[in-house]
């Protein structure tokens, strides 16, 4: 072991500085960083960093691990080895949230460090996108380093010089790519000085190291006020997040960028090329005009359509991945992708194809000719229709193990499936992207573009993220919807189908499920025929909602259809279903108000378990609250027993029986919704239904219902 005086935290700090930054050089990565664990294990502290853009440092600065689960940091950390992961498409695949926030990033190694029982933090390298992923001899080196900095971090720590992490980061300059030049010649400066555009040159943390007069002057700045600034510190109109971070995506991904922007003083439309290293950035600026490359079009294949603006896309991107946590249904997802994902990718066209009882269904899709989403739509998983990992009849393309598909243009397409000469959907290129939920690859997403393309390593990373964002939020979607069709095809299975017809009586019901959530709910209603001239009308709300409560609504109206047929009364019919009520002990309390209605002696007699006042209109249109007499909600008092009211019916009287769904009201009283829901009926005319629709509409006026209602209409005649 060391001795104490070799192991002081300024030579432990030291020692781990070098390591880290040849370790980095070594490999041939452009960045790497160390975290170090705080006491307790839950606080990853980036301590040292070499190459990193500083926008990226100040992201990874503190990290809880629970907050980074779905990451190579927290990965190597919980499961104590190293991650590799060999290409930024991987990155993607394997952490599609991280991948939108460092959409840049190529191959990544990262370690944890331990050391006996502990382990102390974790190591993280970085590779470019066009880096080769690390052979076998770096991963030996990298692992070595790891070992290393977790036995001096112990030893350090039983010698009493425990490391803690500091309060800022060291940032490391990386070793340059090439020895050191000497410094510029007077004839490598008067060239500079010939050309029509300007030279800049940055270092990792964006401050300027030199500057020509042609670039001072195309910025609007003297060169002794640009020196050893950072670019967007000294020039005002390029402070605006999207251009640092322009910098940095360049930075990071050591690929060639380029944006145009506005030069407010003098409006006039300048170029920015942006040329990285692992020392920095070659900047060239220029007037721009049609000649000039359009931005981002750096880097993209000869021939190839360019691609999209990497940080346009990045932040479409997040906006689209909040947007996918929040939608609930098949059709919002639908919607959803249809608004970002064209727009971001420049695509013309995508579908959402997904396998289900042995044929493919589009459950989404834009761009496509209806035609040809017909010959898709339900078509047998063992067609011979070019369907990568979907049919059975064609080569997967390797999509079942979870690898995307790019076709640059129709020849390549054609090559691999020779069925789709005979499909003509008007597209150049295609991305067939996995859909992939618990592990199992449950259909494809479909992107396409009207001209061919060549897909940069950018872009099949995002295209890569985006397909296990929209595999999440589809899962999760279609479990809704199917919840959603089981609670609807049970709500409708405890409710009437259809309501009897009846001499003397005109009847309607409508029944609102809440606008939120997809839980059945405890309201019902029913029309019972008990003779050629009489019926009971029931209406009812069990608490709560879900299945308990459903299931419990369905004994309920069950009780009072047998009791009602049997021959009780409306007290009777209440006080023996109070009695089962209880007897089932459901935990739960119900309201119910039974009618007995005799339309031929135009009278009714009303009984009520603490249940909302029906309205009686007459057939003046006056319309007056009744106030039944009062009976104990269902569940409270076994033994409880039910007054009833005899009212009269008239031919023309209106009797309105609702539950409180149609009188909650945010910000408005109980009494008040009530009264003007009254006024409204005494005004309402035409057909029955039209009524039911005009008292809806007064007590829902945008159609939210923040609980179920259920309305019963009986008008004699």
């Amino acid at each position: 072991m060391a001795s104490g005086k070799e192991l002081q935290p300024a030579a432990v700090q030291e020692l781990l500085d070098q390591i880290v930054a040849r370790t980095v050089a070594g490999m041939g990565a452009h960045a790497g960083a160390l975290f170090l664990l705080e006491p307790g294990g839950e606080v990853l502290v980036l301590d040292t960093s070499v190459g990193m853009p500083t926008g990226f440092v100040s992201l990874l600065r503190r990290l809880q691990v629970a907050g980074v689960a779905d990451s190579p940091l927290a990965e190597a950390i919980l499961q104590r080895h190293p991650v590799w992961v060999d290409s930024g498409e991987e990155f993607a695949r394997r952490y599609p949230q991280l991948a939108l926030t460092f959409p840049f990033v190529g191959a990544v190694a990262a370690a944890p460090l331990v050391a006996g029982s502990r382990v102390w933090g974790v190591m993280l390298v970085l590779f470019s996108q066009k880096s080769p992923a690390p052979d076998a001899r770096a991963q030996g080196r990298f692992t070595t380093a790891a070992r290393c900095i977790a036995v001096l971090l112990r030893d350090a720590a039983e010698a009493g010089h425990s490391l803690q992490p500091g309060l800022a980061a060291r940032l490391l300059p990386p070793a340059p790519a090439h020895p050191s030049a000497p410094a510029h010649s007077q004839a490598a400066a008067d060239f500079i000085a010939a050309l029509p555009e300007g030279a800049c040159r940055l270092d990792v943390r964006g401050r300027i190291t030199f500057v020509d007069h042609t670039a001072a002057d195309l910025l609007g700045e003297s060169i002794p006020h640009l020196l050893g600034a950072r670019v967007w510190e000294a020039v005002p109109w390029l402070s605006p997040a999207p251009y640092r971070l322009r910098y940095q995506a360049a930075l990071a991904s050591q690929l060639p960028t380029s944006y145009t922007v506005n030069q407010p003083r003098t409006g006039r439309e300048l170029l920015f090329q942006l040329y990285p290293d692992r020392t920095g950035v070659s900047l060239r600026i220029s007037a721009a005009t049609d000649a000039t490359h359009s931005p981002d079009e750096l880097g993209v294949g000869a021939g190839a359509a360019p691609g999209p603006a990497g940080l346009d896309a990045h932040y479409h991107m997040m906006r689209l991945s909040g947007g996918l946590a929040a939608v609930a249904s098949v059709d919002e997802v639908v919607d959803l992708v249809a608004g970002h994902l064209l727009v971001t990718l420049h695509a013309q066209a995508f579908a959402l194809l997904v396998a289900e009882a042995g044929r493919v269904r589009v459950v989404g899709h834009h761009g496509f000719s209806p035609e040809l989403v017909d010959l898709v739509d339900h078509a047998p998983l063992a067609s011979d229709l070019p369907l990568p990992g979907l049919t059975t009849g064609a080569p997967s393309w390797g999509l079942t193990q979870g690898v995307p598909s790019f076709f640059v243009d129709r020849d390549e397409l054609r090559t691999v499936y020779p069925e789709s000469a005979a499909i003509d959907d008007g597209l150049g290129a295609w991305a067939w992207l996995p859909l992939m939920a618990s592990g199992q690859y449950f259909g494809v997403c479909v992107v396409g573009y009207r001209q061919p393309r060549s897909f940069t390593l950018q872009e099949r990373a995002t295209l890569t993220a985006i397909s296990a964002l929209i595999s999440q939020s589809l899962d999760r979607a279609r479990q809704y919807d199917a919840k959603h069709q089981l609670a609807e095809g049970l709500q409708a299975g405890l409710l009437p189908r259809t309501l009897p017809a009846m001499h003397g009586l005109d009847v309607a019901a409508r029944y609102l499920p809440a606008s939120h959530g997809m839980e059945v709910g405890g309201d019902f209603y029913d029309l019972i025929r008990l003779s050629d001239t009489e019926a009971a009308a029931v209406i009812g709300d069990v608490q709560g909602h879900g299945v308990s409560a459903a299931g419990l609504m369905g004994e309920v109206r069950t009780a009072v259809h047998a009791y009602a047929v049997a021959g009780a009364t409306s007290g009777e019919v209440l006080a023996r279903t109070n009695h089962l009520f209880n007897d089932l002990d459901p935990g739960l309390l119900a309201s119910c108000l039974y009618a007995h209605v005799d339309p031929v002696r135009h009278i009714a007699q009303l009984a009520t378990a603490g249940h909302c006042p029906p309205l009686l209109r007459r057939p003046d249109l006056h319309t007056d609250i009744l106030a039944a007499p009062p009976g104990p909600l269902l569940g409270v008092d076994p033994t409880a027993e039910y007054p009833t009211a005899d009212i009269p019916l008239p031919p023309g009287t209106l009797l309105v029986l609702y539950t409180d769904g149609l009188i909650e009201t945010p910000g408005t009283d109980h009494d008040t919704a009530l009264t003007g829901l009254a006024a409204v009926l005494s005004e309402a005319t035409g057909p029955l239904d039209d009524i039911a629709d005009t008292l809806v509409a007064h007590a829902q006026p945008s159609g939210d219902r923040s609980d179920d209602t259920a309305l019963l209409l009986l008008k004699a005649c």
